[in-house]
Order: structure tokens, then C-alpha cells, then sequence
């Protein structure tokens, strides 16, 4: 069994491709879909398809940090009552990203540092949004961290020493799409990371790997990524498959 434990599966709305999306999954024995929302508008997308399919979708509320704006106030307490009301497997995805706009950087740090406080509290892992923001990301965790922080750095892209930096502060690194990219240099990373820190994602519909590279991604194409961290490790892909779900089911505690 493979699990994708960061998929935003719930934005394909049409039944048909969705139903088919769901199946061409369970085709490949990817069983367990973890979803994280990314505003207040996304929490009915993620809650409701949870809903259907208790056994294999499992909602993660948090507030995205593209989506911290002036309003980021309004949409965390939003937020904060959705997971008041439902329950959750992570508070996520939330993080710092730098990317796109610096223009909230402090907002996106009271907002991260916020929601890492709610997942302490409910002891909920935190599942990490980090680009172009290590530095940034490391400081909040450096300066809250305790016994209770733990999750995922979801879509690793950094270099070893940051990977060893996000394992001793306790996460697991959340590897998808990138890892099968020839120019990436992420498959050198992750060969000398022991599979046990390691958990598997998909980020779908974004960074679709190989050889669907730059077509929309979907969650069943997680098994291109097992294939290629298998081949990386010189294991088998039901190996990998047994390690990374562990791992999964461990963090999330599913």
C-alpha cells in the first residue's frame, strides 16, 4: 500500500473525473490520501470529500502562507473554528513562502507561528508549505520548538544539510515529483537520507513527475515516485511502499 500524504485532489469538482481519479488510485494500490486545504474557501472541498471517503481521505486544515493577505486575520480564525468542529490529522498546509511576494513576510510568520501554537495544543502534526524560505522557516521552528513539534516538510527540494536540519528538528520529509527530475540533484539529497525520515506526496495537481512531467498532476501517479525512490535505494518498491506508509501512518497517526 502506498500513501500520498499531501494531495489537493478535491480541486478536480467534476464527479466523473474525480470518481475516475479516486479509482486509477486504488488501481495502483495508493489506499490513503491525506489533503491539506490552502484558505477558507477550500475547507468544504477538503471536509466533504473526507466525508465520502472515510477510509481513504483524510482532511488537513491550515492556512496557506500565498494566502496570507491583509484579511489573513478573518481567514485564520475561519480556519481555526473548521478545525474546532471536524476532526483533522494535520494543521497544514501552512509555512513561509518567499517565491511569489515578500510583501507579508511578517504576516506570514505571526500566521505560521500561530498555527504551529494550535497544533502543539491539539498534538497534530504540522505539515509545512517551504519555498524559497529555509532560513525564515527555520527561525520559527528553532525559536517553538519542544517535544510536541513534529510533521512533515512537505515537497523537500533542499540541499543535505537542511534535510538533516528538518530531521532534527523532527519532521519527516515530504518527497514527491522533483525527486524524478533529472536536473534537480534531489535523488543525490535523499541517497544518503535513510528511508525512515522519508514520506511520499504527490502535490496534485502541481509537479506531476516523470513522464508526465508539465501535465496535471494526480495522485495515482505516486507511484512513479515509489518506483524512483526504489531505484535510488536499490530496493524493492514494496519495501519502499512498507517503510514510507509506516512512516505516514505514524505521523498522521491513521
Amino acid at each position: 500500500m502506498l500513501v500520498d500524504t499531501h494531495t489537493h485532489i478535491y480541486y478536480q469538482t467534476d464527479p466523473a473525473q474525480l470518481s475516475q481519479q479516486l479509482q486509477r488510485c486504488w488501481d495502483n494500490d495508493i489506499q490513503k490520501l491525506f489533503l491539506p486545504n490552502v484558505d477558507s474557501a477550500s475547507i468544504d472541498l477538503v471536509l466533504g470529500l473526507s466525508k465520502a471517503y472515510p477510509q481513504h481521505c483524510f482532511p488537513m486544515l491550515g492556512l496557506h502562507p500565498c494566502d496570507v493577505k491583509e484579511n489573513y486575520k478573518e481567514e485564520l480564525a475561519n480556519i481555526e473554528k473548521a478545525i474546532s468542529q471536524n476532526k483533522v490529522y494535520a494543521i497544514g498546509e501552512i509555512g513561509i513562502d518567499l517565491y511569489w511576494d515578500k510583501t507579508f513576510l511578517k504576516e506570514q510568520q505571526e500566521a505560521f507561528k500561530l498555527q504551529i501554537n494550535w497544533a502543539k495544543t491539539a498534538r497534530l502534526p504540522i505539515v509545512i508549505h517551504c519555498r524559497d524560505a529555509f532560513n525564515e522557516v527555520f527561525e520559527v521552528l528553532e525559536e517553538l520548538k519542544d517535544d510536541r513539534l513534529r510533521g512533515v516538510l512537505h515537497c523537500f527540494t533542499g540541499d543535505l544539510a537542511q534535510a538533516k536540519h528538518a530531521i532534527d528538528l523532527g519532521f519527516m520529509l515530504g518527497i514527491g515529483g522533483v525527486l524524478t527530475y533529472k536536473k534537480s540533484g534531489l535523488d543525490m539529497v535523499i541517497a544518503d537520507i535513510d528511508l525512515e525520515h522519508l514520506v511520499l506526496e504527490t502535490d496534485a495537481p502541481y509537479l506531476a513527475p516523470v513522464p508526465h512531467r508539465g501535465k496535471p498532476n494526480e495522485s495515482s501517479y505516486l507511484i512513479h515516485i515509489a518506483e524512483k525512490l526504489a531505484d535510488i535505494k536499490q530496493m524493492s518498491l514494496a519495501q519502499v511502499a512498507e517503510i514510507t506508509s509506516a512512516n505516514a501512518m505514524k505521523v498522521f497517526g491513521v
